[in-house]
């Protein structure tokens, strides 16, 4: 696979992240689900962003 495919699922991944965020946010009582959600999003988009400058 390249970079751009490889890149490309990143971004989907973390899109979907986001959104599951604020639903998270909104809709979970607990704040942690939605600590864990949010930090594995941002996590993906930092590896996405690494791999833009790296490659």
């Amino acid at each position: 696979m390249n970079t751009y495919r490889i890149r490309t699922i990143l971004n989907i991944v973390f899109i979907i992240g986001a959104i599951a965020s604020v639903i998270c946010y909104y809709g979970v009582e607990d704040r942690h689900v939605f600590l864990y959600v949010c930090s594995a999003s941002i996590f993906v988009k930092l590896v996405e962003f690494l791999l833009r400058f790296l490659f």
